[in-house]
């Protein structure tokens, strides 16, 4: 990671885990406490809606047109324009993931869990079971449909290529931590840098595998359509958090006079 991401994840850690959410409650309290019909229902089909599962999964679709997949994969490996080689490219895209990874359970810890360590200690352990549950989810079936597609891999090592598990764990990692990230209280411009980060990396992971000649273009934009619907979905409708707001109007100074900005989250 950069300097900079290092300082920006260290104000995380040490900005929050203690004190509360909003509405009073602790992160993780109220998870698995109920079981609301209209709440999962309407994870599931925000999860779906979003652009960072509709966007990459309409990817994967144009890159199985003819072989567009194919032709990519092809210049990909022999330019290996991001990463330098097939190798390294390998490297990093186990490197990115363990650091993604690493992210999820840092941010979770820092959310607000209230100030009693055995209330604390109690929340964070639903709420950990909640998103460990998503992860191993995106897992199960990410193998499970490897199993069942059986493509074979760029360089034929083996038939094990659709959908690309590193993809769809990074962008499991990507997206739990983002939404960790929401409760937390952090300065003025700090969270939309770590969540575009995050999903930079995740990305990087992602694009890695394909220079790196384990996956097609199409495998890891499903394998990332797949992971973050998977914990998006878990995450809303099981921890039960109170419901972010989806729209900010905030005011600020300018130069003879004050400008406004709205802000929607999607």
């Amino acid at each position: 990671m950069s300097k900079v991401r290092i300082i920006l994840f260290g104000l995380v850690l040490g900005s929050a885990g203690c004190g509360t959410l909003p509405d009073g409650s602790g992160w993780g309290q109220d998870a698995f406490t109920c079981f609301d019909s209209n709440r999962i229902a309407k994870a599931a089909k925000d999860a779906f809606l979003n652009p960072h599962t509709l966007i990459p999964l309409a990817g994967a679709a144009v890159f199985a047109i003819d072989d567009f997949d194919e032709r990519t994969s092809d210049w990909a490996t022999k330019h290996t324009p991001i990463f330098g080689s097939e190798e390294d490219a390998r490297e990093a895209s186990n490197d990115l993931k363990t650091i993604l990874s690493v992210e999820v359970l840092a941010t979770a810890l820092a959310t607000p869990s209230g100030d009693e360590a055995g209330p604390w200690a109690y929340a964070k352990l639903k709420g950990l079971a909640v998103e460990g549950g998503a992860i191993g989810l995106t897992q199960t079936l990410t193998g499970a449909m490897k199993s069942a597609i059986s493509r074979d891999r760029p360089n034929q090592e083996n038939d094990n290529s659709f959908p690309s598990g590193h993809s769809s764990s990074a962008f499991a990692y990507a997206t739990l931590s983002n939404r960790n990230l929401d409760s937390i209280d952090l300065p003025t411009g700090v969270r939309p840098v770590l969540q575009t980060g995050n999903v930079v990396l995740a990305g990087g992971v992602a694009w890695a595998r394909v220079e790196g000649r384990k996956h097609y273009p199409s495998d890891i934009l499903f394998g990332a359509a797949l992971g973050h619907f998977v914990t998006a979905f878990i995450h809303d409708a099981f921890l039960n958090l109170p419901d972010p707001e989806r729209t900010s109007l905030t005011t600020f100074p300018v130069e003879a006079g004050a400008g406004i900005q709205l802000a929607i989250r999607f």
